[in-house]
């Protein structure tokens, strides 16, 4: 898959409200994924922990952001998302962030839907998220 950027949307418990109106307002497939659906117990089961929606031109993606403090509701509601299976590409990317003032919030490290992942913060607040497909990823489920 080529190298693709995409809104990444942060909802305080109401992902799967949004996506669902996202996508009567733009069509498109929708998926879903639950935190049940990758075994983290410590967040509520039929709470979103990844959603996508594909529509024609774009993708959005979303997800309930649970135990995030309320105060932060107003920095990086929306985060831009690196989408790839172009490992030297996006790394390449992400290490560049780092040491350049930047925050690392997630290494870069593989997951429990099995891509490699990490997050950094810029110096400007603009958080940015890079998941990079390895075979046998996460499964999506219907929505």
């Amino acid at each position: 898959m080529p190298t693709s950027l995409v809104a990444y949307v942060s909802f305080a418990g109401h992902a799967r409200e949004a996506m669902a109106f996202y996508q009567s307002v733009f069509g498109g497939e929708l998926t879903i994924s639950t935190f049940a659906d990758f075994g983290m117990a410590d967040q509520p089961a039929d709470g979103v922990m990844h959603s996508e929606l594909r529509a024609e031109g774009f993708t959005v993606m979303g997800a309930d952001a649970f135990g995030e403090p309320a105060e932060g509701w107003g920095r990086n509601r929306i985060q831009a998302a690196f989408m790839s299976d172009e490992i030297d590409r996006v790394t390449g990317f992400y290490d560049r962030f780092v040491g350049r003032g930047s925050e690392v919030v997630q290494a870069l490290e593989k997951q429990v839907w099995g891509d490699l992942y990490g997050e950094v913060v810029d110096p400007w607040g603009v958080s940015w998220m890079f998941n990079i497909a390895v075979p046998g990823g996460w499964a999506k489920s219907g929505s």
